[in-house]
């Protein structure tokens, strides 16, 4: 066997192991390991090319930036538990429950706001669906609307900074996380207006789906509600500010005075100040969050280190050149590139978690993306943007599937009168699923909903470029009167060297 046909069947059983089942971050490492003794016995590289494996995950594991992941998993934890969803989507679904589709308006924005300070899926879709679906069954809307609006408010915490999908990113692509938390703010309100827009074209056309609620269902009115829903907000949105500003992530603010590290610290405080604001802060959920973030991080550690195994003998057995050679023979240029790669990103996703995506496969996209002239931070934000629907996919998608367990525990609760099907959870996902494929395809054609919040680069026309050198009179006298550095008629060349070393010791 030669070495260049090796490549592509490593990424076959990349895909293979994949499949079975089993936890990637193991098969990755078995994987990899596996491969490079098959390398060593082929004589495709030394044995010394593998005993480099440890110092390089020390290497990638000694990275500053990935202790962002704990503190912003911490921040979100303790957020997610603290009550702040039960009481923004109360006081949201009362303010905007008499509109026609209201209650699903109240979802879509409060899922932002939680997506915006939270960054939990799981989290978020439990909250939301614990509150919002006995209500919302109540008042006549549609099952499959429902469920639908639930899981895909849930999954926009994927892309709403400070997104620990854009943390990682950031570090696979090697660009600033400010500047990609900037670039996820077009695509993630867009998101936020599509959904809406969705409701309210559903509210014309059936409005029997997405019913009002009546005024009298209401616990307050007026002013006081006003100043309900603002109890909720205004604190939290002084904590993304903080939070995001610090590192210069928001719009118009091009100077980071912390590190996403130190912003993610500072998260982690603001965080247990508002659960303390809401007289929701104990041991226990100190406990809770503590043992979430653990799992997590814990899961991200053990998948970049499998990831780095499998990637460093891929590299050793010229994958990159393999992959390279693959994607810039592709037809239709960057656009041909950009559709093959998201269709395939699409359907790994079914598969996948987007941690696993962004360690394994993001790698290996990254540098031909880059030697085809493509931004990086735009690349970064529209693979984001994709890897939402990995939640939303039927049958496979996480948030369907936490969807499934509130919905049977409601039921069991007799908090709703009959049992949610999973026909209509996994038929309802599929609008949900096309508005997050159309963002995409809006994203790659209007490249300006992620750049138009970046910094602009100064651009330099070389053509007009003047370089001017200084005259006999700008140059100063000292430097003009250098006695002796004439040469002198006849010199030869020891005699020039000579009186140049006296003219220096001079």
């Amino acid at each position: 066997m030669q070495m260049e046909n090796f490549a592509p069947i490593m990424f076959a059983g990349l895909v293979l192991t994949m499949l079975i089942g089993f936890p990637v971050a193991f098969s990755l490492a078995f994987l990899g390991l596996a491969c490079g003794l098959f390398a060593i016995s082929m004589d495709w590289f030394p044995v010394s090319f593998m005993s480099n494996l440890p110092l390089n995950i020390f290497g990638i594991l000694s990275n500053d930036l990935l202790l962002a992941i704990p503190f912003f998993t911490f921040m979100g934890a303790i957020l997610e538990k603290c009550g702040l969803a039960e009481d923004m989507l109360d006081s949201m679904g009362q303010l905007f429950g008499t509109v026609r589709g209201g209650l699903g308006y109240s979802v879509i924005i409060v899922g932002f706001i939680l997506g915006a300070i939270t960054g939990t899926v799981a989290g978020q879709v439990i909250a939301m669906a614990l509150i919002s679906l006995p209500v919302m069954i109540r008042y006549g809307y549609n099952m499959r609307y429902a469920t639908g609006v639930l899981a895909a408010s849930g999954t926009i915490t994927q892309l709403v900074p400070p997104s620990l999908v854009l943390v990682v990113m950031a570090d696979q692509l090697g660009r600033s996380v400010g500047d990609m938390y900037k670039g996820a703010w077009g695509p993630s309100i867009l998101q936020v207006g599509i959904f809406a827009l969705y409701t309210f074209a559903l509210g014309l056309i059936k409005p029997d789906h997405v019913p009002g609620i009546p005024k009298e269902a209401r616990t307050a009115d007026g002013f006081h509600l006003w100043m309900k829903c603002l109890r909720g907000i205004i604190p939290s949105a002084f904590l993304i500010f903080a939070v995001l500003g610090s590192m210069g992530g928001l719009p118009g603010i091009n100077t980071a005075i912390a590190t996403p590290t130190e912003a993610g610290a500072m998260g982690c405080v603001g965080a247990l100040i508002l659960a303390a604001i809401h007289n929701r802060l104990d041991k226990d959920l100190i406990w809770e969050a503590m043992h979430s973030t653990m799992r997590l991080t814990a899961m991200v550690v053990f998948i970049l280190i499998g990831s780095r195994v499998f990637s460093m003998v891929f590299q050793g057995v010229d994958g990159a050149k393999w992959v390279e050679h693959l994607l810039t023979g592709l037809p239709g240029g960057v656009v041909g590139f950009l559709i093959v790669v998201n269709i395939f990103i699409f359907f790994l996703a079914f598969f996948l978690d987007f941690f696993e995506i962004a360690f394994i496969i993001l790698p290996m996209l990254g540098p031909v993306a880059e030697k085809m002239g493509i931004d990086m931070v735009w690349f970064g934000v529209l693979l984001c943007v994709n890897m939402q629907t990995s939640f939303m996919h039927p049958p496979f998608g996480f948030a369907l599937f936490y969807l499934r367990g509130i919905a049977d525990t409601l039921f069991k609760e007799g908090r709703i009168e009959k049992p949610v099907k999973s026909n209509d959870i996994y038929m309802g996902a599929i609008p949900w699923v096309i508005m997050q494929v159309v963002l995409v395809v809006i994203v790659i054609f209007v490249p300006e909903t992620v750049t138009m919040f970046l910094d602009k680069e100064e651009k330099v026309d070389l053509d007009k470029v003047v370089i001017e050198m200084p005259t006999e009179q700008e140059v100063p006298e000292a430097e003009l009167k250098l006695d002796g550095a004439k040469p002198a008629a006849g010199e030869s060349a020891a005699e020039e060297q000579k009186r140049m070393e006296d003219l220096f010791k001079k």
